[in-house]
């Protein structure tokens, strides 16, 4: 085998020419999968004037240098494009959308906890922390309290997405 299992890094063999340039190679990988942060993951073709080390998650009718690339994280270095085919469990940051997305062996999937809530099956079901419910007070009209807190506690389950409407 001359290549990694999971992500195709070359390997080195004992008394084998120009190392450097399969070591260099492998770092370049390494570069752009750990702690990976992409630019976008809805661009198609390549950008004018990339900067060494940016990279994208090549979208669908890919064009350009990212022909034959979609789903690809393309990143561009001093050599040029370089592209790794994602694996199920590869997680990558995407800027223009504020949240990471996931691999999940065929697709790229949104990330289920972004800034914003915690999303399953793309439907947000906990969202920013609401204000406190009011304990009831009194006692002469407990069964009006009662029903007001508990009123206001459905509405808050109901605002979070833990119940339906």
């Amino acid at each position: 085998m001359d290549m990694t299992a999971r992500w195709a890094m070359p390997m080195l063999f004992a008394g084998q020419a120009q190392k450097e340039i399969f070591h260099n190679e492998s770092l370049v990988r390494i570069d752009t999968l750990l702690h990976g942060r992409v630019e976008s993951a809805d661009v198609a073709t390549p950008p004018a004037t990339p900067t060494a080390g940016q990279c994208w998650i090549v979208a669908a009718g890919a064009g350009g240098a990212w022909t034959g690339q979609e789903g690809c994280v393309a990143s561009w270095s001093e050599g040029g494009w370089r592209f790794v085919a994602p694996r199920a469990g590869l997680s990558m940051d995407v800027a223009d959308r504020g949240h990471a997305l996931f691999h999940d062996g065929s697709l790229w999937r949104d990330a289920l906890v972004r800034d914003d809530g915690l999303y399953l099956d793309g439907e947000k079901v906990v969202g920013g922390r609401q204000g406190a419910i009011a304990a009831p007070t009194g006692g002469a009209t407990i069964d009006a309290e009662a029903r007001t807190t508990l009123e206001a506690i459905l509405v808050v389950l109901r605002t979070h997405g833990l119940i339906e409407s």
